[in-house]
């Protein structure tokens, strides 16, 4: 199995890049909806989010209300924190128990992890990848995603991106860089080059 980390700021595209690996033959890991999962009523995780920031962020129907943790975690660095110590180890755990069943299935699975704050949480799992790749674009162009097709204010969207490693730190990480910043052709170009290696180097 090779394990391969995928990450990218919000509104880098990375979600275009994952799915195409998917359509290629990847096994797909996404560590947004396992961080979904793990919060769900009646979660170790979600009781612990109640504990640590009270009942104004659980919604009436008993569900995590992610824009009342939002407005608190965003602008707030050490709440942040927080939330990241609770949810980071759980979506890991659930992530390792995902790779261990993919492997079963198919020992020579490309596996690809979709996760955001790869660069943020990696104090809570060790760096295991085989590869990392980062999807790049400017932060020019992340904006004028999250106001056009998020219909974010400009001052959220910098919020979200600030809140987030600096494309610096990732970049440091990263093994191979998709660049995004341009179209559509070119980006998928650059995805299908990417799992040939892939698949060359799998035999």
């Amino acid at each position: 199995m090779q394990l391969i980390g995928l990450t990218g700021g919000i509104a880098s595209g990375k979600s275009v890049v994952a799915k195409r690996l998917a359509e290629l033959g990847a096994v797909h890991v996404d560590a947004d909806a396992i961080a979904r999962e793990v919060v769900e009523p009646g979660t170790p995780g979600l009781a612990s989010i109640r504990a640590a920031f009270g009942d104004g962020v659980i919604a009436p129907d008993g569900s995590l209300d992610r824009a009342a943790l939002g407005a608190i975690v965003f602008t707030d660095p050490q709440k942040r924190a927080v939330l990241n110590g609770i949810t980071h180890p759980a979506v890991w755990k659930r992530s390792r128990e995902l790779f261990a069943a993919a492997e079963v299935a198919d020992p020579n699975a490309i596996v690809i992890y979709d996760v955001p704050l790869l660069v943020e949480g990696s104090d809570s799992r060790p760096m295991t990848f085989d590869l990392i790749v980062v999807v790049h674009a400017s932060m020019a162009t992340r904006i004028s995603r999250m106001v056009e097709l998020r219909g974010m204010s400009r001052d959220e969207a910098l919020h979200r991106l600030n809140s987030q490693a600096s494309d610096t730190e990732r970049l440091a990480v990263a093994d191979v860089v998709i660049d995004n910043d341009g179209d559509l052709e070119n980006t998928l170009a650059e995805v299908d080059a990417l799992w040939q290696m892939l698949a060359n180097r799998a035999g």
